[in-house]
């Protein structure tokens, strides 16, 4: 009977932990298959997932993202291969684990890296052109940045046209005004992969000044400014 009793317990808190188990959300996600990666980044209410082998960029798409313990829905706001997507919501109902997540057959873990100063949602807002730092003004098209969990990527985009003008990303480190980049994937050019940058960084009254080499050697000043869905 005690035998009895305590299978009952136990099978109820496996029930009741499960049933607290929410979707996991910020941070960054891999899962592997068939030799493509599947890289899934979530931060301040944004998404962007991109798949890619290990010398060849293939896809993207994301947006701003919202849902419940069990579902996300994701408002597309970007996909190269599937722009008539743009603008749509995408749900998506996956199977939560301790360490990540599964979905369409595909098993996200979550990985491990602490956070910088740098994590969030950032978005161009001004370039130095001829020593002159110029505003970017607001629109439909933009240059965003996800930084998190060790991860970055930039996307050139303007949703109202469903316009997708490239994008790039990798790991990155930013410590004592560094700001160092190592590319896994770039979609114009694959021959970019495995490159090194590093630039000068520093956040002044809340925005991140960006200076250095760009990958084709170019020196660029820009600044970029939080540009979190949340507010």
């Amino acid at each position: 009977m005690k035998r009895l009793m305590y299978t009952v317990y136990l099978l109820l808190f496996v029930v009741i932990a499960n049933a607290q188990q929410k979707f996991p959300t910020e941070g960054a996600y891999l899962a592997k298959a068939d030799g493509i990666n599947h890289l899934w980044l979530f931060v301040d209410g944004y998404s962007s997932y991109i798949t890619y082998e290990d010398q060849k960029y293939l896809n993207t798409w994301g947006g701003p993202y919202a849902g419940n313990d069990k579902d996300l829905i994701i408002k597309i706001e970007y996909n190269e291969k599937e722009p008539a997507t743009v603008g749509t919501e995408q749900r998506i109902n996956a199977k939560v684990a301790k360490d990540g997540f599964s979905w369409k057959n595909l098993n996200f873990k979550k990985l491990k890296a602490g956070e910088q100063d740098l994590d969030g949602l950032w978005r161009i807002t001004g370039r130095m052109n001829e020593g002159k730092m110029s505003t970017i003004t607001r629109g439909d098209r933009k240059t965003i940045k996800i930084l998190v969990a060790g991860y970055f990527q930039w996307i050139a985009i303007n949703p109202a046209e469903k316009g997708f003008y490239g994008t790039g990303g990798g790991t990155y480190t930013f410590k004592d005004k560094k700001y160092t980049e190592n590319i896994v994937f770039f979609s114009r050019d694959n021959s970019r992969v495995g490159a090194k940058l590093v630039f000068d960084g520093e956040i002044k009254d809340g925005a991140w000044h960006h200076s250095g080499l760009s990958s084709k050697g170019d020196p660029i000043h820009e600044i970029w400014s939080v540009d979190s869905v949340k507010k």
